[in-house]
């Protein structure tokens, strides 16, 4: 495929953006510091297998110190991740595979995380991306963040960047944190958080080292009703044009109901008002689900995690290591309570026998026209609440390295081994499916209403309460090695190489448990998939400060996968420093991401596995003039309107033979400048190019094209839909380019402290997205395009034209504080399911935080704040694919929310 002409260069997706001042504060060392170039560490940064000296280059990274989390009030790396302006990630723990991160937006299985720059276990079941949730943020010395491709450098499927969490090298003494989250308003959304840090010896003094670290974090589940006025309610989506209300003969207590003489549905006690604290008055005279009731704004979770290090110095130049990481993140994932669907042909039936009969002796009231015929009924038992999940992943590493110098070479080596583990239950509020129809059947169960006590216990004697449904697991075990020495001198410095190495082995297996089939409302099809990799690398790198103002580096690298060929991916970058106030940088790179293990020989089924994210209208089934309005189309003679309009629609995922890689190209050029030591200001522009991207199909799409798409929806002889395949494609492109934007400035230190002032934004001038080769393009720049976060989540990636995190920070003695802004500009709402009366924009969003610390008691540090300063309430959105009716990945819908850590250092 060809990509459309650009105006521009593509060098190297920046790196040095962003910069926080630690980062662009080098850039000034490298003047200011020459004459003590011989006494400095030299040191290996993200991007590079080239030890040099700090001062030597503009670091081509941003660093987020661990200290800087405490300023900003930042609880977990999901918090971290979700204020940076180049990270398009979804709101904190809040899926099933944990926190993710998505630089550019480009997909969180393009973002290569890696721990002491080594790759952890990828998430068990996508397998294309680590969760962060399973890394101990106690332990954390810094991260640092390669806005560049580096595929070059860490393997050919860095395509969008690098997350490097780097670990505290030594620990002597200990640490203890309590930290506690409590929003302003009630009910849930509340964190806690307990560290206990504790070393001893010393490096220089000892020779050796050993520490260790464990974190426990916990949030608590926030409703939509514990935000009942801040998140938007039936009144506000009304006013939008979308009422919640307006659904109809979908699955609720109590339940809806057609029969042989009402085609239509409809419901007992919809005069009534329904079932207050369960269901509330729908259209069309039905009862529908109360999302204030059953909706989850964030989902409760558990983070346990604990890191081991110890150090060995073998003599002055040569160290060994040895480190164990084990994280635990468990999240109780819930969902509207289980509904009593049809079991393969067999609909939910309730017989004119049962007393629960409309008009018969268990008091539901009579319906006009019913003369003993069968009901048909869409229920939603309400008894034992919501339906929950627990999704269990635990994570491990053991890595043993060693780093050194024998004569004029560097070298650094590893072995690893990780393992991650997923197993998913069911937690509460599940029950067979088979055993709802009978208990319906043989009048037991009452779908009207709450039961009595022989319903009671029926309901308890098929609960699946407890029963794993699922479990998965990756592997990987891999080997290191890096050389590199200086080669020849040149007009600038010493000219440098370095060789490498790597091989590493993938393993992935998933089972979705046969047990888990009987709950019909799961859709679980018992599936499993196996498979595995080998992936071998050798790559070099040469530095050449050709002068003292001009820096010239290459890289380039050889992979070979063992199921899909081999690939080469090169690298080259450029610094000029044309005089002491202006540097010019950029580079240019090459992507190669194979399909995971996953996409390619994950499990397959024959035939639905799940259901849609959001709710439908079935384009032949219940059409509609408005298919993207979910409820406005009518069901045709013969099918459910609970089935086939305004409903979860059989849906088919897993893996696809039939995948090839994509390919990506991208880079950066930009200018710093630094008109005093205390000052700087940088630009760089950046585009990554792709083709053969690998992704799904957002839902939105197969609605909007339905003509286009329709062999996708694959139909039983009856007509009915068997499921839509939603299985990871290749699709077109995708291309995404714009301007980082980096400031720092110290003021003169005063009487009164000290003033820091930092801005890290991005523009964006392109994200645009290709559904298939040589096809349409469309934009997502400020607005709902095709682009999703697939991998993980069906929501739509948002892409505001600007985003920037903004500090103002002051220190004074024992005080300090600092204010942060986090702004994202206006957003085309996505105006597909509303009339033109209701067209809109979403307004910009701007959250400011507020943090103060004090040291002023030997060995204990106190930090309080107020995150959401301003008590900002998530934007409301009329894109359906939000049922909560409010950008969930935009925005955290805890609200204001007051945070007080103490800490206690001892020896």
């Amino acid at each position: 495929m060809k990509y459309p002409r650009t105006t521009r260069a593509t060098p190297r997706t920046l790196v040095r953006t962003f910069a926080h001042s630690s980062i662009t504060l080098a850039i000034l060392a490298l003047s200011q510091q020459a004459a003590a170039q011989s006494t400095m560490q030299r040191v290996e940064v993200t991007g590079s297998s080239i030890k040099r000296l700090a001062a030597e280059e503009a670091l081509p990274v941003t660093t987020i110190k661990a200290e800087e989390l405490e300023k900003q009030g930042l609880t977990t790396l999901a918090d971290v991740m979700m204020a940076l302006p180049q990270s398009v990630s979804l709101q904190p723990s809040n899926a099933g595979s944990g926190t993710n991160i998505n630089l550019r937006g480009l997909g969180v299985n393009r973002t290569l995380v890696l721990l002491n720059g080594r790759r952890l276990a990828n998430e068990a079941i996508a397998d294309g991306y680590a969760n962060l949730d399973t890394i101990p943020i106690s332990a954390l010395a810094r991260v640092e963040i390669l806005r560049d491709g580096a595929s070059s450098i860490y393997g050919s499927d860095a395509i969008g960047g690098v997350v490097n969490f780097i670990t505290k090298r030594e620990v002597e003494g200990g640490t203890a944190t309590v930290q506690y989250v409590q929003p302003e308003r009630s009910g849930g959304g509340d964190e806690q958080r307990v560290t206990l840090t504790f070393g001893k010896g010393n490096l220089a003094r000892d020779g050796w080292n050993i520490y260790g670290t464990a974190d426990f974090h916990q949030r608590s589940r926030l409703l939509l009703s514990d935000r009942d006025g801040f998140i938007p309610g039936d009144a506000e989506m009304a006013a939008i044009g979308l009422p919640r209300s307006a659904a109809s003969g979908g699955y609720a207590t109590p339940a809806n109901f057609t029969s042989s003489i009402n085609k239509s549905a409809a419901n007992p006690y919809y005069a009534s008002g329904c079932l207050p604290g369960a269901s509330i008055q729908g259209a069309k005279n039905t009862c529908v689900l109360d999302d204030d009731v059953y909706g989850t704004a964030l989902h409760a979770n558990k983070q346990l995690s604990a890191y081991v290090k110890a150090t060995r110095k073998i003599n002055e130049d040569n160290t060994v290591a040895i480190e164990y990481t084990r994280g635990e993140a468990t999240i109780f994932a819930t969902k509207n309570p289980t509904q009593a669907t049809a079991v393969g042909k067999v609909t939910a039936i309730l017989p004119s026998t049962s007393k629960w009969y409309p008009g018969k002796s268990g008091g539901v009231p009579a319906y006009p026209g019913l003369t003993n015929q069968p009901l048909t009924v869409t229920w939603a038992p309400a008894d034992g609440g919501a339906a929950i999940t627990r999704d269990r992943q635990l994570n491990q590493r053991l890595l043993l390295s060693a780093d050194g110098r024998v004569g004029t070479w560097d070298y650094k080596a590893g072995l690893s081994y990780g393992l991650s583990q997923r197993r998913v239950y069911f937690e509460s509020g599940y029950y067979n499916g088979l055993g709802l129809l009978n208990g319906l059947s043989s009048g037991v169960l009452n779908p009207f209403g709450l039961q009595d006590a022989d319903g009671a216990a029926y309901l308890q004697s098929i609960s699946a309460d407890g029963m794993m449904n699922r479990t998965a697991k990756s592997s990987y075990y891999g080997i290191d090695g890096t050389i590199s020495r200086p080669l020849l001198a040149l007009a600038g410095g010493d000219m440098a190489l370095a060789i490498g190495a790597d091989i590493h082995r993938d393993t992935n297996e998933d089972t979705k448990l046969p047990e888990g089939e009987a709950i019909t409302y799961a859709k679980i099809v018992p599936g499993h998939g196996a498979s595995a990799r080998t992936i071998g690398g050798l790559f070099a790198e040469i530095d050449a400060p050709v002068t003292r103002t001009l820096n010239l580096d290459a890289a380039v690298r050889v992979d070979h996968y063992s199921d899909v060929g081999s690939t080469v991916t090169p690298k080259i970058s450029f610094r000029w420093q044309p005089a002491k106030a202006v540097l010019f940088r950029g580079s240019a790179n090459t992507g190669f991401r194979a399909p995971t293990l996953f996409d390619r020989n994950g499990y397959r089924t024959p035939g639905a596995n799940t259901t849609t994210s959001g709710r439908w209208d079935d384009p032949v089934l219940c059409p509609s003039k408005t298919p993207l309005i979910p409820g406005t189309g009518t069901a045709i003679a013969g099918f459910n309107a609970a089935d086939v309009c305004n409903a979860k629609l059989n849906k088919m995922t897993g893996s696809n033979a039939a995948l090839v890689p994509e390919k990506s190209k991208g880079g950066t050029l930009g200018v710093v400048f630094e008109p005093s030591s205390t000052a700087t200001l940088a630009f760089d522009y950046w585009q990554v190019n792709m083709k053969n991207m690998l992704a799904n199909l957002p839902e939105s799409v197969y609605f909007t094209n339905y003509a286009q798409y329709q062999s996708l929806f694959v139909r039983n002889a009856d007509g009915s839909l068997a499921y839509i395949d939603n299985r990871t494609m290749n699709l077109g492109g995708q291309i995404a380019a714009g301007v980082d934007v980096t400031a720092s400035w110290t003021a003169p230190r005063t009487s009164f402290g000290s003033f820091t002032v930092g801005l890290d934004g991005t523009y964006l001038t392109r994200f645009d997205n290709q559904l298939e080769k040589d096809g349409a393009w469309m934009s997502n720049v400020g607005q709902f395009g095709w682009a999703s976060n697939g991998t993980t989540s069906s929501y739509p990636i948002i892409s505001p034209r600007w985003k920037h995190n903004l500090r103002l920070s002051w220190t004074g003695g024992d005080w300090g504080a600092q204010l942060t802004n986090n702004y994202a500009s206006k957003y085309r709402d996505a105006n597909t399911a509303v009339t033109q009366q209701y067209y809109r924009d979403i307004s910009s969003i701007s959250l400011w935080n507020l943090t103060a610390s004090w040291s002023g008691i030997k060995q204990v540090k106190i930090t309080a704040g107020v995150t959401n300063l301003l008590d900002k309430a998530p934007p409301v959105t009329n894109n359906t694919v939000y049922s909560s009716g409010y950008l969930s990945s935009a925005v955290n819908p805890t609200g204001r929310a007051y945070n007080l850590r103490v800490s206690y250092s001892f020896l």
